[in-house]
């Protein structure tokens, strides 16, 4: 899998886990509805030189590591937002080009 497909499926399982919240009784309302569609059409994946920034409207969901030249972490390491312009380095919340990891529409997960 490649960064292109890896991006994707994370910001479908973003999306996925949005749309998970809304269901009541296995029915969606039209408003719940809107309001899914709505956040799912602005989650946004902004290139930098290091990092991708996952963007959930203008707040910023997290990080994934760009490069390979990075001393601490892989090429597609999922990262927390520090702030909305650097990543927490202190560890990887998963990796997007390996299965495994999990993510809330909220942000990454902790690793266990």
């Amino acid at each position: 899998m490649n960064m292109q497909e890896a991006t994707q499926k994370l910001v479908a399982a973003i999306c996925n886990d949005y749309i998970a919240g809304s269901v009541k009784g296995g029915k969606i309302s039209e408003h719940r509805q809107n309001m899914n569609d709505e956040f799912c059409d602005r989650i946004k994946v902004v290139e930098g030189r290091k990092y991708l920034k996952v963007m959930t409207g203008s707040s910023v969901w997290g990080f994934i590591v760009a490069t390979d030249d990075d001393k601490m972490f892989k090429r597609g390491d999922i990262l927390k937002a520090a702030s909305w312009a650097t990543p927490t380095r202190n560890k990887a919340r998963g990796n997007i080009l390996q299965d495994g990891y999990t993510v809330r529409w909220t942000g990454p997960n902790y690793r266990v």
